[in-house]
């Protein structure tokens, strides 16, 4: 089965440019209760996902930091410590386990490398849910 039945669009979707300052995404994270979020360039491209941990770790690894200060920090300025690999659009529902194992959502891109939305793991793990299901009905 095809991603797209469980694609999520990033008209529906908390992103941020990694232009955008750290302040700004603690923000965002703090508001909508996230612990990642997705990054993209200046042409939409996917960019890495921004957690909690790369935040902290560069709060701990800058002396002189503050939250005050966060504003002056860029996002391109902080090391990415999980590499969340995207999948094409048209990729296969079986291409997403692995990777939904070690993170929350899946990145999606087009053929020219876009971000243009996410599959989450809830979504992942509901289908599944749901063939089991429909297999101990079958027997």
């Amino acid at each position: 089965m095809n991603i797209a039945f469980f694609f999520t669009p990033k008209v529906d979707l908390i992103y941020m440019n990694k232009n955008s300052t750290m302040r700004q995404a603690l923000e965002k994270m703090e508001y909508h209760r996230y612990s990642a979020i997705p990054l993209v360039d200046d042409d939409g491209k996917y960019a890495g996902t921004l957690t909690e941990g790369d935040l902290l770790w560069k709060l701990k690894n800058t002396q002189s930091l503050t939250f005050t200060n966060t504003q002056d920090i860029r996002l391109n300025e902080i090391s990415l410590h999980n590499l969340n690999e995207p999948v094409h659009i048209n990729a296969e529902i079986e291409d997403l386990f692995s990777r939904a194992i070690e993170q929350n959502f899946v990145p999606v891109i087009d053929d020219n490398e876009v971000f243009i939305g996410m599959v989450k793991r809830k979504e992942i793990i509901e289908y599944c849910s749901r063939k089991v299901l429909l297999q101990k009905q079958m027997k």
